[in-house]
């Protein structure tokens, strides 16, 4: 099970200075499952360990696991179609997922303007 980590959906958020900084990961899909790290390549490689940890302790304890969220099709409702195969294109020449790469992009975005606010 612990083979398809790379399909459950996460969520990268930075963290101000008065949580410490870096960036916050967390998987929805499995309550409770963060972690953190400076930059968010860091957090997200922190959370996969998480997420690893809280699926072999679950499967330990015959608990169910709960399944990956499902990913919807490129339908261009919330990403234009071109924009979603140039994100595509651009995770795989990096060997990411486009969750990751997107979550990545998005947290850095959010840590630069906060950077500035300051």
């Amino acid at each position: 099970m612990t083979s398809n980590l790379e399909s459950y959906p996460f969520a990268v958020r930075p963290l101000s200075a008065d949580e410490g900084g870096g960036y916050l990961i967390e998987y929805p899909d499995i309550p409770g499952v963060m972690s953190d790290g400076d930059p968010p390549e860091q957090a997200i490689s922190n959370g996969r360990d998480a997420l690893r940890s809280a699926i072999l302790t679950l499967q330990e304890f015959a608990d169910p696991v709960p399944a990956p969220g499902t990913p919807t099709a490129a339908s261009g409702q919330r990403v234009p179609r071109t924009i979603h195969a140039r994100l595509t294109e651009r995770a795989r020449q990096e060997g990411v997922s486009l969750n990751a790469l997107v979550s990545t992009m998005i947290a850095e975005g959010l840590g630069i303007r906060q950077s500035k606010r300051r």
